[in-house]
């Protein structure tokens, strides 16, 4: 393997560093955005037998807030309840956004390895062309077989080292903004929820 790297070249380096800390994020991504972590099936219904046992205090709403970000949204709707429903509803977006930004945290960087990663290849290739050249004698037009295939070695190992970084990146990098995108719709619909069912109840009264 390390002989395989060397061959390479120095590029190599950079597309190694990218690999880790590509598979760094993407571990890291799996497990900061589980559903369970994110969304607690039980948290709203939770939520809603305390309103009706009129238990809704400030210390449980603190608690909420740091237990799971649907809980940060819910429990930023709940301090402004007294304020109305549009109060309720622009504090929610607000803490919503702030999620939403917490939730793509490192996908910016899983996105422009995809992107780095094979320019970085096709450095390595350009640089392993230069080599092959330079190998040819400008009076007989005879090469070093050895250089010439050390270089043609480079150009290939390169090619290819920055597209098996690139392509599970930019394919994880999607993964993830779709599941965003799915949690932020499902954190919504809770959100929403929520509070129709905090307000009719209160108009019903």
């Amino acid at each position: 393997m390390f002989e395989i790297i060397k061959a390479g070249g120095w590029v190599m380096v950079p597309i190694i560093a990218c690999s880790i800390l590509a598979l760094a994020i993407i571990l890291e991504r799996f497990w900061a955005l589980r559903a369970s972590r994110i969304i607690p099936p039980q948290l709203v219904p939770e939520v809603w037998g305390l309103y009706r046992k009129n238990q809704l205090d400030g210390a449980y709403i603190r608690r909420l807030r740091v237990n799971s970000p649907l809980g940060a949204i819910l429990a930023a709707g709940l301090m402004n309840y007294s304020h109305g429903r549009e109060a309720v509803r622009e504090s929610i977006e607000q803490a919503g956004r702030q999620v939403i930004h917490d939730l793509e945290r490192y996908l910016n960087t899983l996105g422009t390895i995809a992107s780095v990663s094979p320019y970085l290849g096709l450095l390595g290739s350009v640089l392993g062309m230069i080599k092959v050249f330079s190998t040819f004698s400008v009076a007989s037009g005879i090469g070093n077989p050895t250089k010439l295939a050390g270089g043609i070695s480079e150009i290939l190992i390169a090619t290819a080292a920055g597209l098996a970084v690139a392509i599970p990146s930019l394919i994880f990098y999607r993964y993830f903004q779709g599941r965003v995108i799915d949690l932020a719709v499902r954190m919504e619909e809770e959100a929403v929820r929520l509070i129709e069912t905090l307000y009719g109840s209160q108009e019903e009264e």
